[in-house]
């Protein structure tokens, strides 16, 4: 192949290669058990792919309308509005897109720019950065610690300028599986209230929310609502993280400004998958099990690891688990994650990679969406070291 002849100007100059791509590969290299990326190894709803069939074979394959098929668009309203109470109008506040990251990114690159500031939680879900700084944004990061992983929202005042653009939330939160409270979204509420800050609000496990505690949306909020996008994952809902389906709610000021830019991105997204989606979700059942279903697996796989050295960090909603190796080694999480894939068989994530600046608290993020099969076989292997 010829080679580039001209300097390469590069937007993320220190980008690398994801932890969850290493890992992965990793995990296949050595035939380790991998509880590393986040999908599940389980079969999605057989009815739910027999409706995407049935489009298919009905010919709807061309292009979607750009905010999304109706049907789904309507669906998502209703949706909301059963679950949270909330009324987003399905023609000028629901978009539906090529799923969240895509979402994430089209809504930083919409209002960030040159010189703005985002402030992030950090451990962060690792496209959140890269977006700001590809966009020309600085972004401020808010360091939040185990085991808890609470924020201290007078620390994020003192971050707070006049050249704020974004915050950026997650709950249920990926890496650490902590929760934001109702304290947490007035403090949100009350910090960026009379300001021009928008709120990115990232709530793709919504529902996947354990113990009988409420999720903290902030479409619940009134002044939040006003000033917020929330990120949704049909993939994380339904197990079916490859189909790349999700949506965004917003106000139509916000959507307006949104959609001008999702159409250049991506134009749109999967026709027969949106149809199916649509039908699917007229039917609550066919996600209120969710929580139950996988607070289950989250049980299963701490008390399989009830008898090893790892100490178990609080997990509340997501399908992550943080596993604390301190009593096991003093290894860098990097190291410790790697000799685990090489010596044992099993992969993890660390969450260093997660920090900016590689914090090393000597955690790994293990993925309990599994069968009960393959969750047995780690916890065997885990209880071990």
């Amino acid at each position: 192949m010829p080679s580039f002849k001209g300097q390469v100007f590069s937007k993320l100059p220190h980008a690398g290669t994801s932890i969850f791509a290493i890992m992965s590969k990793m995990a296949a290299d050595f035939k380790a058990v991998n509880l590393s990326q986040g999908f599940p190894d389980f079969p999605i709803s057989e009815k739910l792919i027999a409706r995407v069939n049935h489009y298919m074979k009905k010919g709807f394959n061309q292009y979607a309308p750009m905010p999304g098929v109706e049907s789904l668009r309507k669906a998502i309203a209703k949706k909301v509005e059963t679950t949270y109470g909330v009324r987003y109008s399905p023609d000028t506040e629901i978009t539906v897109t090529a799923g969240a990251t895509q979402a994430l990114y089209t809504a930083i690159s919409t209002f960030v720019k040159d010189s703005d500031e985002v402030i992030i939680f950090e451990p962060a879900y690792d496209s959140y950065a890269p977006a700001v700084k590809a966009n020309g944004g600085l972004v401020k990061y808010a360091e939040l610690k185990a085991p808890f992983f609470k924020i201290d929202w007078n620390s994020v005042k003192r971050m707070v300028s006049n050249r704020t653009r974004m915050i950026i939330i997650n709950s249920p939160h990926n890496p650490t599986g902590s929760l934001l409270t109702a304290e947490d979204m007035q403090q949100l509420e009350m910090l960026t209230s009379n300001t021009d800050i928008i709120v990115l609000s990232d709530e793709v496990y919504e529902h996947l929310i354990f113990d009988g505690i409420p999720h903290q949306s902030v479409c619940l909020y009134p002044e939040l609502l006003s000033r917020s996008f929330v990120i949704g994952s049909f993939g994380k809902t339904f197990h079916a993280t490859g189909w790349k389906t999700g949506f965004v709610l917003s106000p139509e000021e916000l959507t307006k400004e949104f959609r001008k830019l999702h159409q250049f991105v991506v134009f749109a997204a999967n026709t027969p998958i949106q149809h199916a989606i649509a039908d699917f979700i007229a039917d609550p059942e066919n996600y209120s099990g969710l929580p139950s279903f996988y607070q289950a697996k989250r049980d299963y796989f701490v008390s399989g690891l009830a008898q090893s050295r790892f100490k178990i960090i609080p997990c509340y909603g997501t399908y992550f688990q943080l596993l604390d190796y301190s009593a096991i080694s003093d290894e860098s999480e990097m190291a410790f994650a790697e000799r685990l894939v090489k010596e044992n068989g099993i992969a993890v994530i660390p969450v260093a990679p997660f920090y900016h600046n590689q914090l090393n608290q000597q955690l790994i993020r293990v993925c309990f969406a599994k069968t009960e099969e393959t969750l047995a076989k780690a916890t065997e292997i885990l209880c071990r070291i």
